[in-house]
């Protein structure tokens, strides 16, 4: 049978008057025996009033301003007989509220904490420090900032969280946190990019660069500003390595050359990228890691059965990587056109956005343009991306003597996660040699 029952402030020991700073509960609430109801201010303490009860809150009978005495009616509470047998005594509610005076709030011992995992971590990346400090959300804060102003059943709230409340802004009286403070802080956390996979970077100093001379603002197109936030992600999530070689293109270069004064009459230029495209897919062939990408755990790798590589080009707006689709079932003739077109459309501002998605692995040449060697940054979610610098004539030392060949350097970024330096070295050797006897192309 339900049963109605009045919650009285315990006793307190000889505070009189104290104050009501929270109410933590409101009519229709379920509440636990030993659940934190009110809390109360002196000038000595901070101390939680908990319900002798479990049952349901029918009326919450004060507010946060009131001052409260031993005796005082909090709420009433409906039980019934199976809540009555989770009850408390008044004694052991006393203890309760005494327990909490004049405590800095010390860890539980085997505090459930459900959400630190997801929580901590999000506050790690966006606090001031990169950490939590004090995860447990002690009362004590850091050198010089004094204690944090909270009621024990809000520091409780903020440990099962990881919240360290010396970072939460009160918005109580006299700048006390409130469960709203401390839930709104970590959905800002929560909430904020996470880009920098957690690394601790300092904001960018504001400078006002006009009262060193004269200047001109000029906005970055919006290529540049997608660009750049995907560049930035990039290189600070990924572990980046460069491998360096060198491609002798000597027969190949003259082979190239034949081929342009045969299609010139149909519009087709056949360029060095036309050859590489047909290369590298046959690297990737030979090695699969490069041809894969880490799933969104990071745990598994999806080795792809298709060839789409992307192609890097400069456009007036910035740069842009449209993707060129089964690389591998194409000839060079038919790379060279496409890569024509493609680069065109470019130009033209006429990609669309599928235009660039499904890369598999991407080829950035600045050869056109000079240049002995840099190092690309990979373009998620692919795993490796090929540098293509200016080639030049060198004099290599073969078959016992030396002789001038057209050199051409490559630079191969890899994430570190995925493939080792020896692999590495590998592809872009065979890469190398591929290149260098490009009959290998028809094998």
């Amino acid at each position: 049978m339900a049963e109605l029952k009045q919650i009285p402030v315990p006793d307190i020991g000889d505070f009189k008057d104290v104050n009501v700073i929270e109410v933590l509960v409101k009519a229709g609430d379920q509440v636990q025996a030993e659940q934190s109801l009110i809390t109360l201010e002196t000038d000595k303490a901070t101390m939680d009033v908990p319900s002798p009860f479990a049952g349901v809150v029918k009326e919450v009978k004060i507010k946060a301003g009131d001052k409260v005495s031993q005796g005082s009616m909090i709420a009433l509470v409906e039980t019934s007989e199976e809540t009555a047998a989770k009850s408390i005594t008044p004694a052991s509610a006393a203890n309760a509220v005494s327990a909490d005076v004049g405590r800095a709030a010390p860890a539980m011992a085997g505090a459930a904490r459900p959400t630190e995992e997801t929580v901590a971590s999000a506050i790690r990346a966006h606090s001031p420090d990169g950490t939590t400090s004090q995860v447990a959300g002690y009362d004590k804060g850091r050198a010089g900032e004094g204690l944090a102003h909270a009621s024990p059943a809000i520091r409780r709230f903020a440990r099962e969280l990881g919240v360290d409340l010396i970072q939460v802004k009160g918005s109580g009286e006299k700048g006390r946190v409130t469960k709203d403070d401390v839930q709104n802080f970590v959905k800002a956390a929560l909430a904020q990019p996470r880009g920098s996979g957690g690394l601790n970077i300092s904001a960018m100093p504001e400078v006002n660069f006009a009262q060193f001379g004269a200047i001109e603002a000029r906005p970055l197109s919006r290529i540049q500003k997608l660009s750049g936030a995907n560049l930035h992600r990039n290189w600070v999530s990924i572990p980046h390595v460069t491998q360096f070689e060198e491609a002798d293109i000597t027969e190949m270069e003259a082979f190239r050359k034949q081929l342009n004064e045969e299609y010139a009459t149909q519009g087709i230029k056949i360029t060095p990228l036309a050859f590489l495209l047909k290369a590298v897919v046959e690297a990737l062939q030979q090695f699969p890691n490069f041809n894969a990408s880490l799933d969104a755990s990071g745990e598994n790798l999806i080795l792809k059965k298709y060839f789409h590589i992307g192609v890097a080009v400069d456009t007036p707006d910035g740069l842009v990587v449209p993707v060129l689709r089964d690389a591998g079932c194409k000839g060079i003739v038919q790379l060279a056109k496409e890569l024509g077109e493609t680069s065109a459309r470019a130009r033209d501002k006429k990609l669309t956005a599928a235009d660039m998605q499904g890369g598999c692995f991407t080829i950035s040449s600045l050869g056109g343009i000079g240049g002995t060697a840099f190092t690309p940054i990979i373009n998620a979610p692919e795993v490796a991306i090929l540098g293509v610098s200016r080639s030049g004539m060198k004099q290599v030392y073969q078959n016992g003597t030396f002789a001038p060949r057209l050199m051409l350097p490559l630079s191969l970024s890899y994430d570190h996660r995925v493939i080792d330096g020896a692999a590495a070295a590998r592809f872009i050797v065979y890469l190398a040699q591929t290149l260098a006897d490009i009959r290998r192309l028809a094998l």
